[in-house]
């Protein structure tokens, strides 16, 4: 019998939870599907920040973002904390890395003229790099212009339309100027394929991580014309931007661009004034982006297939984060609305354990920071004390939900003023007071900030978030024991490094 031995994490970027064919979207993905008919889908399942430099540490670490404390992309991430590559070299695996992860490393260790330093993040400790597309995509870029005689002058301008419908829009049916073959997808795709062909003959643990469907909405041809916008859906939204704006002061500072008309077309901006028409454009576009990427992990799934390893690989499908995608008026990830933080999570596990659940839905609540234990957990190995998740294991084995399972999802972001967002001063707060924390289940949200107003939301009443009820009366005893359960959250999951040690007359004592 085939013993376990291959782990292939795959993360792409800014992909919405929603949005998956086994849970009703009519998304175009057959690979992706053919995966989740083998594994496990789990229809709730949250990042614990966003942007990609928190979401991807929470991810990595197994830890709440309160304790990892990369809280934005530039913020470094602190030397000391382990994560799920360091661990695995700890069974003898050499954890590979295509594509990125958006760290900043701790300046305490790392001299302050490295050039890391100058860009959002560079790649995180303890992964052998086989696909880094380079701290300013310069491998990718190389990669194409040896290919490509027609390479713009300015290789971000590969990703314009090749005739701009709508300029300075984020919304056009046009294809990108590069051709299909030479994208970014397909990039990252073909370094995945050349690590797997030299590392079939030993265990392996590969993140093959993707872009998209990350900004800029614009896909090359044929995935630009794949879905038709009048059956997209509309956007979750307010009537108009100044009412969506008045729930909360930070809402307002991200809405501020919208009443400015200003625009973005490469993913740095957060809102736009789009029509209903132009926002179903958008999300035709993204949606190709997606089905893009399925078709090259098509790619990677037949040869696993072809060379034996298919039975032999535990595979996960995630996201560091979703996507407003014109929901509430907004664009990219931010805030505290549910469209930046809900990701989605498959889990196929090839041995016959697991066969009994192939295919199923899981409609517990998950967290990115059960990534890191379940893939420890399969590779036979310890989980450290500092990781904040759970193995979903469990769930794959049994069908079963484990006893004393979460019955609600945390996630949190921190606003302060970075190089390019500066919202402190709008919202009237400073460095360490511009965070929110959230905790929701499927009857409550709530809200807290470190100081600003608090939101709650009755989900069974107003399911799109708009009534903020938290003033509210008749909703006070509720609030107070939603505050408190977010409070014994945070007790108990607060650092816990050395908490597990004891001084005694024996001598040191670890519990686990």
């Amino acid at each position: 019998m085939k013993t376990r031995k291959n782990v292939l994490l795959i993360v792409v970027d800014q992909w919405r939870g929603d949005t998956l064919p086994m849970l009703g979207h009519p998304i175009k993905t057959p690979n992706i599907t053919r995966l989740a008919q083998r594994g496990v889908t789990f229809a709730n399942h949250y990042t614990q920040a966003v942007p990609c430099g928190p979401g991807r540490a929470s991810l990595l670490t197994g830890q709440y973002m309160m304790n990892h404390r990369a809280v934005q992309n530039t913020i470094p991430l602190d030397a000391r904390h382990t994560n799920v590559a360091w661990e695995a070299r700890k069974g003898g695996y050499e954890p590979a890395l295509v594509g990125y992860t958006t760290t900043t490393p701790d300046p305490r260790h790392t001299d302050a003229n490295d050039p890391r330093f100058r860009v959002l993040g560079g790649e995180m400790e303890g992964w052998k790099l086989v696909g880094s597309w380079g701290l300013k995509m310069e491998a990718y870029f190389a990669w194409v212009v040896r290919q490509w005689p027609d390479m713009p002058a300015t290789p971000e301008d590969m990703w314009l339309p090749q005739q701009p419908d709508r300029a300075g829009t984020d919304a056009t049916g046009e294809p990108s100027r590069v051709p299909a073959e030479f994208s970014d997808t397909a990039f990252f795709a073909e370094r995945a394929l050349e690590y797997l062909h030299g590392a079939r003959h030993k265990p392996w643990f590969l993140h093959l991580g993707f872009y998209r469907p990350h900004p800029p909405f614009i896909a090359p041809e044929p995935w630009n014309q794949m879905y038709d916008p009048s059956d997209c859906p509309a956007p979750l939204r307010a009537d108009t931007v100044e009412e969506e704006a008045a729930q909360h002061p930070l809402l307002g500072f991200y809405l501020e661009d919208v009443r400015k008309e200003r625009f973005f077309r490469h993913g740095k901006g957060v809102a736009s004034r789009m029509s209903v028409d132009e926002v179903k454009q958008m999300r035709a576009t993204y949606y190709g982006l997606m089905s893009e990427v399925d078709a090259h992990l098509g790619r990677i799934f037949d040869f696993l297939e072809e060379t034996g390893q298919w039975e032999d690989t535990l595979i996960i499908f995630t996201s560091d984060h979703a996507e407003q995608l014109g929901d509430h008026h907004l664009l990219g990830k931010l805030g505290y609305f549910d469209e930046s933080y809900h990701i989605p999570m498959i889990v196929a596990d090839p041995r016959k354990v697991a066969d009994g659940t192939r295919g199923t839905i899981v409609r517990e609540f998950t967290e990115t920071i059960d990534t890191m234990p379940t893939i420890l957990e399969w590779m036979g190995l310890p989980i450290p004390r500092t990781c904040d998740g759970h193995s979903l294991l469990p769930f794959v084995e049994t069908g079963a939900t484990p006893p004393g399972w979460r019955t609600e999802v945390h996630y949190e972001f921190d606003y302060r003023n970075i190089f390019y967002s500066q919202p402190e001063s709008f919202v009237g707060t400073g460095i360490d007071d511009s965070s929110l924390c959230v905790i929701r289940d499927h009857d409550y949200k709530y809200v807290h900030f470190t100081n600003a107003p608090p939101l709650f939301f009755d989900l069974r009443r107003d399911p799109g978030q708009f009534n903020n009820v938290a003033s509210d009366p008749a909703y006070g005893p509720t609030l107070l024991r939603y505050t408190q359960k977010m409070l014994s959250w945070r007790m108990r999951y607060m650092d816990r490094t050395l908490t597990g040690y004891a001084a005694s007359p024996e001598g040191l004592r670890k519990r686990a």
